[in-house]
C-alpha cells in the first residue's frame, strides 16, 4: 500500500467589504469542485500567513487587503482525493467599493459577497443557499469551531 500522503497547509481569507459581508467563490477543475470557499491557496515555503491570504487574494480576485490577521485553524482529511490539509482561516478588509474579479476562471467561475449569517444556510433545507455545497474546510470551521464568528 502506497504511504499516505504529508499534511499540506492552506490559507482561506475572509475578506469583508464596509457592509460586513465577505466574498465566497464558486470552485471548479481541482478537489471540492462545485463548492462555495474562501479565497485562498497554499502557503508557499518560507512564506508568512499574511503574506499568502494577501497573494492569493490578489491572484484570484485582484482586491488589495489590509489589516491582515489570524482567526484560527482546522484540519481536514479528504479521504477519496487521499489529501490532508491544514486550514489556516485569516481575516482582512478590503478597500470600499472595490469588487472580486474571476482572475483564474480554471479555478473559479462566480464571487459573490455574503453575511456569516447567509454563510451558515448554505446546504440547510428550506435555506435561501441550500443549493450551495461548502468546500470542506468551511463546512469543518462550524464543525471544529462552533462558536467562531467573523
Amino acid at each position: 500500500m502506497e504511504p499516505a500522503p504529508n499534511p499540506r497547509v492552506g490559507v482561506a481569507v475572509f475578506v469583508l467589504n464596509s457592509e460586513g459581508k465577505f466574498i465566497v467563490g464558486k470552485r471548479k477543475g481541482s478537489h471540492g469542485a462545485g463548492t462555495w470557499a474562501l479565497p485562498g491557496g497554499h502557503l508557499e515555503y518560507g512564506e508568512s500567513w499574511e503574506t499568502c491570504a494577501e497573494r492569493e487574494t490578489l491572484e484570484e480576485t485582484n482586491l488589495k487587503i489590509r489589516d491582515v490577521r489570524y482567526l484560527t485553524a482546522t484540519n481536514e482529511v479528504f479521504e477519496a482525493e487521499r489529501k490532508h490539509y491544514i486550514t489556516i482561516f485569516m481575516g482582512s478588509v478590503c478597500e470600499e467599493g472595490a469588487q472580486p474579479e474571476i482572475l483564474e476562471p480554471e479555478k473559479c467561475e462566480a464571487w459573490e459577497w455574503v453575511s456569516w449569517e447567509e454563510l451558515t444556510t448554505f446546504g440547510k433545507a428550506g435555506g435561501q443557499f441550500e443549493s450551495r455545497e461548502l468546500f470542506k474546510p468551511i463546512s469543518s470551521l462550524f464543525v471544529q469551531r462552533p462558536d467562531f464568528r467573523v
